[in-house]
């Protein structure tokens, strides 16, 4: 049952003790899994609600407390941007819903983003590179997952044979991924700390610069090029190269030089899962979207060839793909070989792949508290909401404690007000 504005409201009163909503709104969010409010208290902070539709995303919530309580206030404070902050939680059955310090920014759309000003290509290659140059301590305390390039490859090659066994994929992308994923070289990288689940939804923007990175539940020491996929499937070239740009000479390690490559396959390899997660979940709607999805793929991949993912080149159809192929059915036939699940996000595929040039030394220096259920809701009078002022340093500063997973339009100045009394 989805649960109103208000509701949301009523709960993170009991969330936070001493919060006195004055305004609240609906904020834009993952419709599937969570509800979402913006609230505004009445001494003028912003707060943002966060409350799962289903137990794996409260799981998903409850792994992110985890990980943001890993970022120690010293790490925080090296990194360009804001993290979210948890502030309280109410456990309502099996389900527990947070409230996050409100931050500042608002997400953009991937064209916003491409078309945007040409500092945020810098901005957010600094980002990336910030993440990855994350210490690796950091994901190993908390007891998060870590993967050699071998494992990670191994771990994709099992998702392949995985997603073989729903019959709905292509057998020429079966065909196209299982060649990628047992070459070798492609895999020789060096694995970092990784967001795991980073696309524009995560990203907050406020006047050309990433003020916050967000959805931080898939935190790991693994693959960089996973935090490409989304740029990849821009298909935007320039917008591309520009953020690599400013990654490669943000990072302490120089980027490998099939980081692109990589990036293009996990972004192709999105639709299996997200076929996947569909089967899985028993949603005929997003199954079909994903097998329509699949089908353009390949379908343009068999007209214009599609971006070049193997360092090998892929053999002719027919030709045995090697001893150690994982998809045995997968070469030339119509009959898909066996498949499930691992993703989330739908992308596109065609974009021109350039390898990363290497860069001269000198560029590339390197549980809590549950209150009970809350059934009653608080009579809110509710003021206009005055426009967000510019935060000063100082304010940053303590904004660093906030969180949100926004979608659109994060900020509370264009709130829409729910008057309690007339619910």
């Amino acid at each position: 049952m989805r649960r109103k504005p208000i509701e949301l409201a009523a709960i993170a009163t009991a969330a936070v003790p001493g919060l006195t909503p004055t305004a609240v709104s609906s904020a834009p969010d993952d419709p599937a899994d969570f509800d979402s409010a913006l609230l505004l208290d009445s001494e003028g902070k912003r707060w943002r609600v966060r409350s799962p539709r289903h137990a794996e995303a409260s799981a998903r919530l409850e792994t992110e407390f985890l990980v943001l309580r890993a970022f120690a206030p010293a790490v925080r404070a090296e990194l360009p941007f804001l993290m979210p902050t948890v502030a309280g939680s109410v456990r309502l059955g099996s389900l527990t819903t947070f409230v996050y310090s409100h931050l500042s920014g608002s997400t953009r759309s991937v064209e916003e983003l491409t078309s945007g000003p040409s500092g945020l290509a810098r901005e957010i290659g600094s980002a990336l590179a910030a993440v990855h140059d994350l210490p690796r301590s950091l994901v190993s305390n908390a007891d998060l997952p870590s993967y050699t390039p071998n494992e990670f490859r191994q771990r994709r090659l099992n998702e392949l044979d995985q997603a073989a066994t729903t019959g709905k994929i292509p057998a020429a992308l079966l065909r196209r991924w299982e060649h990628a994923m047992e070459d070798v070289s492609l895999w020789r990288f060096n694995p970092c700390v990784v967001h795991g689940d980073l696309h524009e939804d995560n990203l907050l923007v406020e006047s050309g610069r990433v003020t916050a990175v967000t959805g931080w539940t898939d935190l790991r020491i693994g693959d960089p090029a996973d935090d490409f996929a989304w740029l990849v499937a821009s298909n935007e070239q320039d917008f591309i190269d520009a953020v690599l740009k400013s990654y490669t000479s943000s990072r302490r390690d120089v980027p490998d030089q099939h980081l692109l490559r990589r990036a293009a396959l996990s972004a192709e390899f999105a639709l299996a899962q997200y076929l996947v997660k569909g089967l899985a979940a028993g949603d005929q709607d997003m199954v079909s979207e994903a097998e329509g999805m699949l089908e353009s793929l390949a379908s343009d991949i068999a007209e214009f060839g599609g971006q070049p993912i193997s360092v090998e080149p892929l053999p002719a159809k027919g030709t045995p793909a090697g001893p150690a192929a994982a998809v045995p059915a997968a070469a030339g036939t119509s009959a898909a070989v066996p498949a499930p699940l691992h993703g989330s996000s739908a992308v596109s595929p065609a974009v021109t792949v350039i390898p990363v040039p290497a860069e001269p030394a000198a560029d590339t220096t390197p549980d809590v508290p549950a209150p009970a259920a809350v059934h009653a809701q608080p009579a809110v009078h509710v003021a206009p909401i005055p426009a967000e002022p510019a935060a000063t340093g100082a304010e940053a500063a303590e904004v660093r404690a906030g969180d949100t997973k926004a979608a659109d339009d994060t900020s509370t100045a264009a709130i829409s007000v729910i008057n309690a009394n007339r619910s």
